[in-house]
């Protein structure tokens, strides 16, 4: 619908409404009529141009935030005030995290594409798909990144936390 509006937008209407041909006119009134149609011809196309950049500006913003989807969450009963939480993300091409930490036991399975990941004190490793990354409740993940910028990269992880833990919370 946004997208709809934008090209509304950058369609416009006709630029001159002036309806008897300006060789009926004084050349003086002529002149000053050609004028201020290209001036407003010209401030016209510089809005719609300015305006069609702010309606690609959220688009392009939401194409590259990386994609969380909740799989599943469970009460550990043999674990008091534990859960577990199974989440799938996704980050798109060139995507990155702020540095954060989880408070959790962090179990990350590469599906597809090339991430890189390190918490503080450890190697940066980079993960293809199949293989894993473990982050435990007092590591500070300070790089997870797609490693392409033309390909998507998507994981699983699964966190062992206190329930009702907030699963990120960002380091500064």
């Amino acid at each position: 619908m946004f997208n709809l509006f934008c090209i509304a937008i950058w369609r416009g209407e006709p630029h001159s409404r002036h309806t008897s041909p300006l060789s009926e006119r004084h050349p003086t009134d002529s002149a000053r009529h050609q004028r201020r149609l290209w001036e407003n011809e010209k401030g016209s196309q510089t809005l719609k141009t300015f305006l069609l950049l702010l309606c690609l500006v959220p688009s392009a913003l939401m194409a590259q935030q990386t994609k969380v989807t909740s799989l599943m969450s469970k009460d550990l009963a043999e674990f008091h005030g534990k859960e577990g939480v199974m989440l799938k993300v996704g980050y798109p091409p060139g995507a990155s995290d702020p540095v954060h930490r989880h408070n959790a036991y962090a179990f990350v399975y590469v599906l597809e594409g090339t991430v890189v990941m390190q918490v503080k004190g450890g190697e940066r490793v980079t993960l293809t798909p199949g293989q894993t990354f473990y982050e435990g409740p007092n590591d500070v993940h300070i790089v997870g990144r797609n490693a392409s910028n033309t390909k998507p990269a998507k994981f699983l992880v699964f966190f062992i936390k206190d329930k009702g833990a907030p699963i990120l919370t960002p380091v500064k």
